[in-house]
């Protein structure tokens, strides 16, 4: 927490210290909310008028035993007055439910921080299964914290005594109660969970939750010893719009809907549920009245095939998926590249290889991505910076796919997929359009002729009079489409497809750097590196370092002034979350020292991490 000024009166009577910005972790158990609470306190914030990022972080084992170190789920907001760019490095406020979360997640709070824990769970059995030897309550390991521990569970059971739960409920409300407490640390209203609560839950289950919510204001409003930790975060100064919070995953989904309206075509998902995508899945099946159809495939290569079919009759097309669940779809992405069709393949990345880290975050896909499938099979590869840009990546990986007849891919990752932020709802005047015409007149026609400007071969929707076609699989004749095995016309081809993905740079707007345009060393990041990198940039810069940052969203092609971009710095490193891959693109594309720095942890780079390594660079 940053301090700005002394504490203001605020309209509860109580002397509240006015912050910058303030950084709260919700840990327990998988079972014990910890994602609806933290979710809670986010839209609660966003409707303040904070700005704000977040962290959900769910544990890797979806079935790890009660109370244990595998089974431990978190959620982390930075809410501010100012502009937030990462979650935070470390925790201002942690509520720990049980003896597990406070053992992974002590090492992240500040010292002198709040620590607010669920005294209730700390019995041996609680202890044995953290594998901790003595109780931090008692042992003296707590003393650099501000140290609050209250009986969530007993106060709990007196605020509902009167509904009639059974004592599962009772337990499963106690996460309200601590969010309550929080809501009174920051002067939040409850309206707004007191409303969701009402829309999410009925009859005793919603009286029992919005009693406990209630309770855990009341308890600290009526606790003396939590007067000295109120705090106060101004809303604050956003670009001038209607703002509402979005995930990811949201973002991605509406703009897969916003993209099939600007383009004039139904829009199709063929998809396999898999973390940590399938929330996409979920999103889309809500917006029938949009025209979307979602179809649940048996699996992973059914799921694609069926996208393939959907765009050879005509409609905009896409699929779904993590790391393994690419691996899966590769020969039928092949059969779409070969056959040149429009599809939108989105993949939002894991921990891996196999099942890894099934709900941790990673960058290891862009090889994947870039060279995964068989023989010559190029395609045009983006990625989103944000949650909210994800939205914008959707649109314009649609657009691309429509206008290039190809497939394209989107490389989000799980950190952005669950990361929520503030995002300006645009105008309909925003959004491009891109209109598509199939072709109707059989005057001339061949399936393989090509926009000279695109290379683009024609869409014939089946059905049409006149433009009956063969396609498939084997390798076909250029313009004719008939099948041919001949070693030039298939030299030929492969050419066409590539010089076609290539001929995508046309369209990619040169890169400009942020910060110094040139100086003594470049940070080139790509996806959702994009936060840490730029709070770094701002702090460095701000410490008189001549240092620029150039993100990357078209990983293939890149933009064609890339290279020259590079070079007007002296060094160049290269953060991602895997071993180096696009440092090593870099290397060989453009034949420059570009210096990696990798982690491969299943968490995203703090903003320390990245200022620590520039400075190391620079010495």
């Amino acid at each position: 927490m940053s301090t700005a000024t002394a504490p203001p009166l605020a309209s509860d009577g109580i002397k509240r210290e006015k912050l910058a910005n303030a950084v709260i972790r919700f840990c327990g158990d998988s079972g014990d909310g910890m994602q609806v609470t933290g979710s809670q306190f986010t839209n609660t914030a966003a409707l303040f008028g904070n700005d704000l990022a977040t962290f959900p972080d769910f544990p890797a084992e979806i079935r790890a035993p009660q109370g244990t170190l595998p089974g431990v789920s978190g959620f982390q907001v930075n809410f501010s007055s100012e502009q937030v760019f990462t979650p935070g490095d470390s925790v201002d406020v942690l509520i720990a439910m049980n003896p597990a979360a406070l053992k992974t997640n002590i090492a992240d709070l500040k010292t002198g921080g709040i620590l607010i824990i669920n005294a209730d769970s700390f019995g041996e059995v609680d202890l044995k299964k953290a594998k901790l030897k003595t109780n931090p309550l008692d042992d003296g390991s707590l003393s650099g914290y501000r140290v609050f521990a209250v009986e969530l569970l007993k106060l709990t059971k007196a605020a509902v005594k009167d509904v009639g739960l059974d004592a599962k409920s009772v337990d499963r409300s106690k996460n309200f109660f601590s969010l309550g407490m929080c809501y009174w640390l920051f002067d939040r209203s409850l309206d707004g969970t007191l409303r969701w609560i009402d829309e999410k839950f009925k009859g005793k289950v919603a009286e029992a939750n919005k009693l406990t919510l209630k309770a855990g204001y009341a308890y600290c409003d009526a606790t003396e010893a939590y007067q000295t930790a109120a705090y106060e975060v101004a809303p604050a100064r956003l670009v001038p719009g209607t703002y509402r919070n979005l995930s990811g995953n949201n973002a991605l989904a509406m703009g897969l809907v916003a993209a099939s309206e600007r383009s004039g075509l139904p829009l199709f998902l063929g998809s396999y549920p898999i973390t940590p995508a399938s929330d996409i899945l979920h999103e889309l099946a809500m917006y029938k009245n949009f025209g979307v159809v979602t179809f649940q495939a048996e699996d992973e290569i059914a799921a694609v095939s069926s996208a393939i079919g959907a765009s050879y009759g005509g409609l905009l097309a896409t699929t779904t998926t993590s790391g393994p669940g690419m691996a899966l779809k590769m020969e039928a992405i092949g059969l779409a590249v070969s056959v040149e069709l429009p599809l939108v393949i989105c993949n939002i990345q894991r921990g891996g290889p196999s099942t890894g880290l099934p709900t941790k975050t990673e960058q290891a896909d862009l090889f994947q991505a870039l060279f995964g499938r068989n023989s010559e099979a190029p395609l045009p590869v983006i990625a989103p910076a944000t949650p909210g840009d994800c939205f914008w990546v959707a649109l314009e990986a649609c657009r691309i796919a429509l206008k290039y007849m190809t497939p394209v891919i989107i490389l989000s990752d799980g950190y952005l997929a669950n990361g929520a932020e503030p995002w300006r709802v645009p105008g309909l005047d925003e959004l491009p359009a891109f209109p598509t015409r199939f072709r109707t007149d059989p005057e001339g026609f061949q399936p393989f002729m090509r926009d000279p400007a695109t290379l683009a071969r024609p869409w014939a929707v089946p059905g049409t009079p006149g433009l009956e076609h063969r396609i498939g699989g084997i390798e076909k004749q250029d313009v004719t489409g008939n099948i041919n095995y001949e070693p030039e016309n298939h030299d030929r081809m492969v050419r066409l497809r590539a010089a076609k993905v290539a001929g995508v740079v046309q369209d990619i707007p040169d890169v400009v750097p942020a910060g110094d345009p040139e100086g003594d060393l470049v940070i080139v990041g790509w996806g959702s590196t994009h936060g840490s990198i730029t709070a770094a940039l701002h702090a460095l810069r701000a410490k008189g370092h001549k240092i620029g940052h150039i993100h990357i969203r078209h990983l293939n092609p890149l933009p064609k002034n890339l290279g020259e971009a590079m070079k007007r710095y002296k060094k160049i490193l290269v953060p991602e979350m895997n071993l180096g891959q696009l440092a090593f693109i870099l290397r060989g594309l453009f034949v420059v020292d570009a210096i990696s720095y990798s982690k491969v942890e299943g968490k995203p780079f703090k903003q320390s991490e990245i200022e620590n390594k520039v400075l190391e660079v620079l010495k």
